[in-house]
C-alpha cells in the first residue's frame, strides 16, 4: 500500500490538474503551485473539452483514463495494470493505494457529467428509488474513486472517511480528496488561494450569519448545530430564523462565515452593489443545483460567491437530495477542531460519484491561528477588520466570566483601531452595566470611522438607531445623512430606511431635513412603481 502521513510536508503531495487546451487552466495551476509550494513537477495539463457539462465517453477518454493512467506512471497510486476495461470503458488495475493529499482541479476542467441511459444498470437497493436512477455527477465526485477499480457509476459510493474522526490508512486509500479552483473568471478562480493564504496569517477575521429557517427540520437541526459551534468560538454572530433568505437590510458587514438556505440564485445582501467577502470567507448555502454552473456572477450560489470573493464554498452540480451533500454541522465542527478544507469537506459529505463540489484551495485552515494570536498585536491585521478580532476576544473574556475585562479590551481596542462594529459592540455591553452616557459617547466616536461599503450601509443604519433609541436625534440624524449621501444605496434599500430617518429628523428638529426625506420617499415610491409595470 502506498504510504500515507499526514501533517508536514503535505503540499508536495497535493497534485494539480488543468486543461492544456485553456490556457487560464494551465495559469491557475501554475499559480496554485507557486502560491502552495507544489512542486512543478505535480502539475498535470491534459487536452480535455473546454465545456462545463460533457458525456460519460468524454470523461473517460479525455480526464479519467490519461489521469488514471500519469499518476500511476508517476508513482501517485500505486497499482498494477491489468488487460482488463470495465463496462465504462476504463483500464482496470490492480490498486493497493496512493499517497494523494489532494487532488486540485482547476477552471477550464470540466465541472459535471450529464445521465448517459445506455450506461444506465440497476443498483440495488438505492436503484429501486427512481431519484437515484441516474448516473450524472460531479467530475470532482468521479475523480475521488480514482483509487478505486471498477466502482458502479450508478446512483452512489459511500464515502469511507464520512464521520469518521480516525480513517486507517486502508479507508484514506479509497478515496482521493479533490478540491476545485474555479468560477465566473479566471482572476477569481486564481484568488481563492491568494485569500486562504492572507487569512492563514491573520487567523478568520469577521462576523458569522447563520440563516436557519428551511423547507426541512433536519436541515434547521444543522445549521442549528453550525450557529453553536461557531458561538462557541467566540465570533460575534447573526442568527436568523425567519422566513426566506436573509433581506437586502440585514446587517451583513465583514461576512467571514455564512451558512444558510434556501433560493435557487444568490439573492439579499450578496447581491448589492460593490459586495465583497473578506478574506478567508466560507460561505454556504445550501441548495440542489448551487454548483450547476460556476462561471455565472448571478447564476446559483457557489458562482457567484466566488465572484465576490468568498474563499471556500461547496455545492451541488445536479440533485443531489439533502442527506446526500455536505453537512454543514460536521464540515464546520471539523473545520473549527483544525481541519484543512479537503479533510473537513470529506468528513461531512456521506457518498462519492455524486453532486458535491468543493470549492478552495484544499490545504486552507481558517482557524490556524489561535484566537489570543489574533489581537496580541492589532497593528498586523488589517485596519478594516481589525475590531472584530477585539469583539472576539471580548466574548471568549465574557465566557470566562471576566465582564469587566471585557469592557476594558474593548475600549483598548477602540483606541489602537477604532471600528463601528466594535464601538457598538463595546457600547451595547457599557449599556448592560447602565452606564448610558458611555455607551452613546463611544457610538459617536465610532460613527466618524463609519465607511461607505456595502457592508458598512446596514451598519450605520444600526448605529444611527441606537443614537435615537438613547435620544440623540441630531446625531442619528447626520448618520442618516451620511448613509443617504452614498449613492450606490439602491432605492429598495432607502424606501425601507427613508421613514424611520425623517421621524428622527423631526425629533432633532430639523424640519427641512424631514421634508427632503419625505420627498425623496414619494420618489423612491414612484421609481419602485415604474420598475414593476407591467
Amino acid at each position: 500500500m502506498a504510504a500515507w502521513a499526514r501533517g508536514s510536508g503535505l503540499s508536495d503531495r497535493v497534485v494539480v490538474v488543468a486543461n492544456s487546451d485553456a490556457p487560464d487552466s494551465v495559469a491557475i495551476a501554475e499559480h496554485y503551485s507557486d502560491v502552495r509550494g507544489v512542486p512543478r513537477a505535480n502539475v498535470i495539463a491534459l487536452k480535455m473539452p473546454t465545456a462545463e457539462t460533457i458525456t460519460w465517453g468524454e470523461f473517460v477518454a479525455s480526464i479519467w483514463q490519461p489521469l488514471e493512467d500519469e499518476l500511476v506512471r508517476r508513482g501517485w497510486i500505486d497499482a498494477i495494470p491489468m488487460d482488463l476495461v470495465d463496462e465504462v470503458g476504463r483500464r482496470e488495475y490492480a490498486i493497493s493505494g496512493h499517497r494523494i493529499a489532494a487532488l486540485v482541479v482547476c477552471r477550464g476542467v470540466p465541472l459535471r457529467i450529464m445521465h448517459d441511459p445506455s450506461r444506465y444498470r440497476e443498483l440495488r437497493p438505492l436503484t429501486d428509488r427512481a431519484e437515484f436512477q441516474i448516473n450524472a455527477g460531479a467530475v470532482d465526485s468521479e475523480l475521488s474513486l480514482l483509487a478505486q477499480t471498477d466502482y458502479p457509476i450508478n446512483a452512489s459510493v459511500p464515502n469511507p472517511l464520512y464521520e469518521n474522526l480516525r480513517p486507517t490508512d486502508a479507508e484514506r486509500s479509497q478515496v482521493v480528496e479533490v478540491s476545485r479552483l474555479d468560477g465566473p473568471t479566471a482572476a477569481a478562480a486564481r484568488g481563492l488561494v491568494d485569500l486562504a493564504v492572507r487569512a492563514e496569517r491573520t487567523g478568520l477575521l469577521g462576523r458569522a450569519y447563520v440563516d436557519i429557517a428551511g423547507p426541512h427540520e433536519s436541515g434547521d437541526r444543522w445549521l442549528e448545530g453550525v450557529a453553536a459551534d461557531i458561538a462557541a468560538l467566540g465570533y460575534d454572530i447573526s442568527v436568523s430564523r425567519g422566513p426566506g433568505t436573509l433581506p437586502s437590510t440585514a446587517r451583513f458587514d465583514a461576512p467571514a462565515l455564512y451558512f444558510g438556505w434556501y433560493a435557487k440564485d444568490l439573492n439579499g445582501p450578496f447581491a448589492l452593489p460593490g459586495f465583497r467577502f473578506p478574506p478567508g470567507a466560507i460561505a454556504v448555502h445550501i441548495h440542489s443545483f448551487s454548483a450547476s454552473t460556476l462561471r455565472s456572477s448571478t447564476e446559483g450560489w457557489c458562482g457567484p460567491l466566488v465572484d465576490r470573493g468568498v474563499t471556500a464554498t461547496m455545492g451541488n452540480v445536479y440533485e443531489p437530495y439533502l442527506e446526500y451533500l455536505h453537512r454543514p454541522d460536521l464540515l464546520f465542527e471539523a473545520l473549527a477542531r483544525g481541519e484543512n478544507l479537503a479533510d473537513a469537506s470529506y468528513f461531512a459529505l456521506p457518498v462519492l460519484s455524486w453532486q458535491s463540489v468543493v470549492i478552495g484551495d484544499p490545504l486552507y485552515r481558517p482557524f490556524a491561528v489561535p484566537q489570543p494570536a489574533q489581537t496580541s498585536d492589532l497593528s498586523k491585521l488589517p485596519q478594516q477588520l481589525a475590531g472584530y478580532a477585539v469583539i472576539r476576544r471580548m466574548i471568549a473574556l465574557e465566557a470566562a466570566g471576566k465582564p469587566a475585562e471585557a469592557i476594558d479590551v474593548g475600549k483598548e481596542g477602540m483606541r489602537q483601531a477604532p471600528n463601528l462594529a466594535l464601538g457598538l459592540a463595546l457600547a451595547r455591553r457599557l449599556e448592560a452595566t447602565g452606564v448610558r452616557g458611555q455607551a452613546v459617547w463611544w457610538v459617536t466616536e465610532a460613527a466618524q470611522t463609519a465607511g461607505t461599503t456595502t457592508g458598512d450601509w446596514a451598519l450605520i443604519r444600526e448605529a444611527a438607531s441606537f443614537l435615537a433609541l438613547h435620544e440623540r436625534p441630531s446625531e442619528a440624524t447626520d448618520l442618516y445623512r451620511k448613509l443617504f449621501a452614498i449613492d450606490a444605496v439602491p432605492p429598495a434599500l432607502r424606501s425601507e430606511w427613508l421613514e424611520e430617518a425623517r421621524v428622527t429628523a423631526l425629533e432633532a428638529g430639523d424640519a427641512s431635513q424631514a421634508a427632503e426625506w419625505k420627498e425623496e420617499m414619494s420618489r423612491v415610491v414612484e421609481i419602485k412603481a415604474l420598475s414593476t409595470a407591467p
